[in-house]
C-alpha cells in the first residue's frame, strides 16, 4: 500500500491508493475590493501558492465596437470618452485623430496645443487615482486623501473649460468644442503647481515606508519577454525596461515640440515597487509638460479652435489607423469607412486588455498574499477591458 500527500495546508489531504490532487479553486471577484471594478480572477491554489491563474472578463461588456458602426462621427466620440472612465479625454481623442486623418484636415494650432494640455492634465488625474488607491489596497489610507485633493485641483478647471467633470465630450473632429475661458490658463498654472507640491507626499509616505517597499520590491516580476509577448504598454511595460512612448517614438499634437521637456521614464526591475516609481516620476512629467503648453498657449495670438463641417460627415472609403500614447498605454483605433457617415467598422485597442492578460504568466508561483499587490500594480480600468 502505497501513501500520498498531495497539496499544502488547507488543501491537504491523506490519500491511500492511486494518485489525486487536491488543489484548490478560489475566485477572486467578481465583486472584490481588490479590484478596479468587476474582474474574476480565477485562481487554483496548492495551499497559500497559485499554481495558475485565468483572469475572467467580459462582466462589463457593452459591446461599445458595435455601436460605433450604428453612430456618426460626432456621435462616437461619446461612446469612446467612456471605456476608460479615468482617460476620457485621451480616449476621444484617438476618435477624433482617426477620423481627421481620414478626411486629411489640418486642425488649428491652438486647437492643438489645447489638446496637449489637456491629455496631460487628464493623465495626472489617471495617474493619481492610481498612486492614491494601490498603497490602499496594501492597507495605507492616508495617500488617498492626498490624491482626491490633488484630482479635484485639476477637475475644477477641466470642468470649468469643458462642462464635464469625468466625461469631458471636448474634442470634436476638427478641433475642440469650443474656446477656452477667460483667465483660465492662470487657473490651470496655480492647479497644476498645487499638484506638483503634494508629489513629495509620495516620495515620502509611500515610497519611504518600509513596509510598502517590503510588499512591493522584488514582488511580481515581469520580464521584457512577457511585455512584448503580451502586447503590455504604458507605465507597466516601461517599469521593465521597454522603453517606448509614442509621444516620443511617433510625435502626435503638439510632442515633437516639447522633445526637450518629455522624458520617458523607465526601470529594469520590472516589479510592484518599479511600475509605482515609473508611474509617480511619470506623473511629474506630464506636470511640466503641462507648464510648457501653458507657455506656448499664452504667446500664441487668439484664433480659431475647430473647423466648420458639413451638417452630415461623411469620410471617404478607406482605412486608417489612430494611436495616442493613453494614461494607461498604447490606445488605438483601426477605422474602415465606406464613404458613409458612420465607420463600416471601428476596431478599438485599448491598453488595459492587452495588459491585464499577462497576469496568467505573472502570478502563477506567487503567494495569495502577493495577489493583490500584483493586480493593483498593474494600473487597469475594467471598462478598459471589456469595451
Amino acid at each position: 500500500m502505497r501513501e500520498t500527500t498531495v497539496g499544502i495546508g488547507a488543501g491537504a489531504q491523506q490519500l491511500t491508493g492511486e494518485l489525486g490532487t487536491s488543489d484548490m479553486v478560489l475566485n477572486i471577484g467578481p465583486q472584490h475590493p481588490s479590484t478596479h471594478g468587476v474582474l474574476r480572477l480565477k485562481l487554483v491554489m496548492d495551499g497559500e501558492r497559485i499554481v495558475s491563474a485565468e483572469p475572467v472578463i467580459g462582466y462589463m461588456h457593452r459591446g461599445a465596437e458595435k455601436l460605433f458602426e450604428a453612430r456618426d462621427y460626432r456621435q462616437i466620440i461619446m461612446l469612446a470618452n467612456r471605456h476608460d472612465w479615468l482617460s476620457a479625454f485621451s480616449n476621444e481623442l484617438g476618435v477624433a485623430l482617426a477620423v481627421e486623418r481620414m478626411l486629411g484636415m489640418e486642425v488649428p494650432e491652438r486647437a492643438v496645443w489645447i489638446r496637449t494640455l489637456l491629455a496631460e492634465l487628464n493623465r495626472v488625474l489617471n495617474h493619481l487615482m492610481f498612486l492614491g488607491s494601490y498603497p490602499l489596497e496594501l492597507g495605507g489610507i492616508t495617500p488617498i486623501f492626498h490624491a482626491f485633493h490633488g484630482r479635484e485641483e485639476l477637475q475644477h478647471v477641466l470642468e470649468e473649460a469643458s462642462g464635464g467633470r469625468m466625461h469631458y465630450m471636448f474634442n470634436r473632429v476638427g478641433g475642440l468644442k469650443e474656446d477656452l475661458p477667460a483667465g483660465w490658463l492662470g487657473r490651470v498654472r496655480t492647479a497644476v503647481a498645487a499638484v506638483r507640491g503634494q508629489l513629495p507626499v509620495y516620495e515620502d509616505l509611500v515610497l519611504g515606508n518600509e513596509i510598502f517597499r517590503g510588499r512591493t520590491a522584488g514582488v511580481g516580476t515581469l520580464t521584457r519577454e512577457q511585455v512584448h509577448g503580451y502586447g503590455v504598454s504604458g507605465p507597466i511595460a516601461r517599469a521593465s525596461g521597454v522603453d517606448f512612448d509614442l509621444r516620443r517614438d511617433e510625435p502626435y499634437l503638439a510632442y515633437g515640440e516639447l522633445a526637450d521637456v518629455l522624458t520617458v521614464v523607465t526601470r529594469e526591475e520590472g516589479d510592484c515597487l518599479a511600475r509605482f516609481e515609473c508611474l509617480l516620476e511619470q506623473t511629474a512629467n506630464s506636470l511640466d509638460l503641462a507648464d510648457a503648453c501653458l507657455d506656448r498657449l499664452a504667446q500664441l495670438a487668439p484664433g480659431p479652435v475647430n473647423l466648420r463641417l458639413p451638417k452630415v460627415l461623411k469620410a471617404p472609403e478607406g482605412t486608417t489607423y489612430a494611436w495616442t500614447e493613453n494614461p494607461l498605454g498604447i490606445n488605438g483605433y483601426y477605422l474602415v469607412s465606406r464613404g458613409d457617415k458612420t465607420p463600416w467598422r471601428l476596431k478599438l485597442r485599448s491598453a488595459s486588455y492587452n495588459n491585464i492578460q499577462a497576469l496568467t504568466e505573472l502570478l502563477p508561483g506567487t503567494l495569495v498574499a502577493d495577489m493583490v499587490a500584483i493586480l493593483g500594480s498593474m494600473f487597469f480600468v475594467v471598462g478598459d477591458i471589456d469595451k
